[in-house]
């Protein structure tokens, strides 16, 4: 039996009221936080201060501001955060802006640890100022629960969107790495290299077939050499890919010679038992190389510069 592993869609499509109820936040809880947003407010800059204070003491946290200005607007905008926080107006508008947060933090690289420990340490000074404000009491107590249930819709929020983010970027930096990781250079007449670094998965070999096959089209070249010297690992599926992709240079009038096969290369796939069929290999590049050239018919000739005796 096997199993699959659902899909699971991300926040972006949540309304602020289904968000809410998946954090079971009541409307009865958000009045409670707006009814003491007045008494609080007030009191949140020096809160911030006070987390800023806290936050000079870790140099990892302060590095993220590269000067003066930049601090002060991070704060500006810290407080901001949190007096819509306060009077816990859970809108759309509200909810895009946390989503935006935490986007923010994705493109600057900030890590969710620091944040979260941002958020604790605030939290523990909210929850004191209420207890000095309303005492130890039951009432305050549910007001920090209120608190602490809507810090937790905010955390999901902006963690998500963190990760969103930073995903897309992964992807971007991955593509515009693929695209450079796949450079088929026509190094003479007839003769296509293709040297491979790196990790080689289905849509990277998908992506070298392509480069390769248009180069093919392009240059009508008959011999291609693909160098395996610099990946890391060539297992079963590795080595079906490659032996794909000389199998689909063949039908276009290609030769094939994949190079830079070491011994532990051609250890593992006779371990593996994997079936290499007709593709031709060569330990080092230079070999492919002489191969190419001698099947065009070319004969390279060595010079040496010689020095004169007297």
């Amino acid at each position: 039996m096997t199993f699959s592993i659902p899909k699971i869609s991300g926040n972006q499509t949540l309304s602020a009221e289904e968000l809410l109820a998946m954090y079971q936040i009541e409307s009865g809880h958000l009045e409670q936080i707006r009814a003491t947003s007045e008494r609080t407010a007030p009191e949140i800059r020096q809160i911030i201060d006070s987390f800023y204070l806290w936050m000079g003491k870790h140099p990892d946290m302060m590095a993220f501001f590269h000067n003066e200005a930049a601090l002060k607007h991070v704060q500006s905008m810290q407080i901001i955060y949190w007096q819509q926080l306060m009077q816990a107006n859970v809108d759309d508008s509200y909810v895009n802006d946390r989503r935006r947060i935490g986007q923010i933090h994705a493109r600057i690289g900030l890590p969710v640890m620091f944040y979260m420990a941002g958020i604790s340490m605030v939290y523990e000074e909210i929850t004191a100022l209420h207890r000095r404000l309303l005492g130890s009491n039951e009432l305050s107590s549910e007001l920090n629960q209120a608190i602490a249930n809507l810090l937790h819709l905010d955390a999901g929020l902006i963690c998500q969107s963190f990760v969103d983010k930073r995903d897309e970027l992964l992807n971007e930096q991955s593509q515009a790495v693929m695209s450079m990781s796949t450079p088929v250079t026509e190094i003479w007449d007839g003769i296509l290299l293709l040297p491979i670094v790196g990790i080689v998965d289905s849509k990277r070999s998908e992506d070298i077939m392509n480069a390769v096959l248009e180069s093919i089209k392009n240059s009508k070249a008959k011999e291609f050499i693909l160098d395996i010297s610099g990946v890391g690992v060539v297992d079963t599926a590795v080595a079906n890919y490659l032996i794909s992709i000389t199998k689909a240079t063949a039908l276009m009038g290609c030769r094939s010679t994949i190079s830079g096969i070491s011994p532990s290369i051609s250890k593992t796939i006779v371990q593996l038992g994997i079936d290499v069929g007709d593709v031709n290999t060569t330990s080092t590049m230079m070999d492919a190389l002489s191969s190419a050239f001698e099947c065009r018919g070319i004969r390279l000739k060595e010079t040496r510069q010689l020095g004169k005796s007297r």
